[in-house]
């Protein structure tokens, strides 16, 4: 049997769920019958996801639990990306779903217009306590791209309320990837996410990407070159005058297009240029907040105080949707001064913080407090780093980038088929009982922070094997 971790509380309160929901080999066997049962899965349109093929030869998960999930067929496979970069405290934690339960057969909606509810008050509290100081201010939402596209709105809102009706531009940079949103698409870099949808937004421009491999290649870390691409920002304001940018937008770590650590000194390069031209800059947190690189925020981190922060993600632990943008003192202020005592933001949805997301995001954070769990991520990166970085020689291996519990492998393309090669690994990984996950030409790792050094070794280990195997 493989080993698993468990949280120190599971046991005084796994009898209160287990109550609820049945054993857990009841669930696993319900859950199974359910999954095999479906003869046409026709109908689900799997997202990012070629579905023929998919259906073809489907992965289905069935249950989960800390460091692992089990398919359909039994089989436990080993989670080295966090779900998809949210699971931090590992899955289905017995405090978060506790929370979750008590609060659904609490109330299990309010709406957010002109009402709220206790949660997402504290909730709010919490979050700020969190942020880098100056922050003021939280405004909920569902996912990453709804708060990209937040963010975009209130730095154009509070460009308008100050006085500076012309900014309206909005710059995004080369390999950046800021959810599925018009906005986001919009300031986002990924070729294949942009191509489809246009005419995207007008007024945006991209700065350069920040990856240079002939003087970074295999760095572990931030790399030593690069500071000066920040320069980049003054071009675009030579070209468009500063009188037209609302906002600057990037993540701290690009890490959806391959792990792109910044260059030493490039963000707080890009805050001095943003600073001497009025431009607010907005750090993309969805994937780097809450631990991912060792701290609160990747902001904290690097020690860069951006005006905007946007997260989702490990803010819930993924155990339920929910996104926020929190924003630094005098913008909210500034909005509120303009409108006078009427609304401030024409924007929200009918899900913002929704008491279920809240409930759960209010249970993470006490799971990441109590359990030490950005301290843990912090102390195994270094052990992480090693590991990954012993993958060099392999054949096919291009490269190898990482930032706290951030790893990325970029192989060499196939001539004829672009993609092909990681796809192979990553089928080869799962046959073999570990999740990676395929991006491009790039194996992307995030571990949820609970892992131990022995699933870091499987995991390692499992990767050199398939890498080693494809052609």
């Amino acid at each position: 049997m493989t080993h698993k971790i468990r949280s120190p509380i599971y046991d005084e309160i796994i009898a209160a769920v287990e109550g609820a929901l049945g054993s857990s080999e009841e669930r696993i066997s319900k859950m199974r019958e359910q999954a095999t049962s479906v003869a046409d899965m026709e109908a689900y349109w799997l997202p990012f996801t070629p579905n023929r093929a998919f259906k073809a030869s489907p992965r289905i998960f069935v249950s989960a639990e800390g460091l692992y999930y089990r398919t359909d067929d039994g089989r436990e496979i080993l989670d080295s990306v966090s779900g998809l970069w949210c699971c931090n405290a590992g899955h289905n934690h017995p405090k978060i779903v506790a929370a979750i339960q008590q609060q659904a057969a609490t109330m299990d909606y309010a709406p957010p217009f002109q009402i709220a509810h206790p949660k997402a008050f504290e909730l709010s509290a919490r979050l700020i306590d969190l942020a880098p100081k100056g922050f003021s201010h939280v405004f909920f939402c569902n996912s990453g791209s709804e708060a990209v596209d937040t963010a975009l709105k209130i730095a154009i809102a509070y460009q308008r309320s100050i006085g500076q009706v012309t900014r309206t531009r909005m710059i995004g940079r080369e390999r950046g990837y800021h959810g599925v949103g018009f906005g986001g698409i919009s300031v986002g870099g990924m070729v294949a996410n942009r191509k489809m949808f246009g005419p995207l937004l007008a007024g945006v421009d991209h700065m350069r990407h920040t990856l240079d491999m002939d003087k970074s290649r295999f760095t572990k870390g931030q790399p030593q070159y690069g500071e000066e691409l920040a320069d980049d920002l003054e071009r675009i304001v030579a070209l468009h005058d500063a009188s037209t940018i609302a906002c600057v937008i990037v993540e701290p770590v690009a890490c959806s297009t391959g792990v792109l650590p910044p260059p030493k000194g490039y963000l707080q390069r890009l805050r001095k240029i943003c600073d001497k031209h009025g431009i607010l800059l907005i750090f993309d947190e969805v994937i780097t907040g809450f631990g991912r690189v060792g701290a609160n925020f990747a902001a904290q981190y690097f020690d860069v105080k951006p005006d905007l922060i946007t997260m989702a993600k490990g803010m819930t632990n993924g155990a339920v949707p929910m996104g926020g943008v929190m924003a630094r003192e005098g913008i909210f202020s500034a909005l509120a001064d303009k409108a006078g005592g009427g609304i401030e933001l024409f924007h929200g949805y009918t899900y913002s913080a929704h008491p279920l997301a809240c409930a759960a995001g209010l249970a993470a954070l006490d799971v990441y407090n109590q359990e030490g769990l950005f301290n843990r991520a912090a102390e195994l990166a270094p052990y992480f780093e090693q590991k990954l970085h012993e993958l060099k020689g392999l054949q096919h291996i291009e490269d190898i980038r990482n930032l706290g519990l951030i790893g990325g492998i970029q192989l060499a393309p196939r001539p004829d088929a672009p993609g092909a090669r990681a796809s192979e690994v990553f089928a080869r990984c799962f046959e073999r009982g570990v999740l990676v996950r395929a991006t491009g030409d790039i194996i992307a790792l995030s571990p949820s922070f609970v892992m131990e050094k022995a699933q870091v070794d499987r995991v390692m280990d499992t990767l050199r094997t398939a890498i080693s195997a494809v052609n």
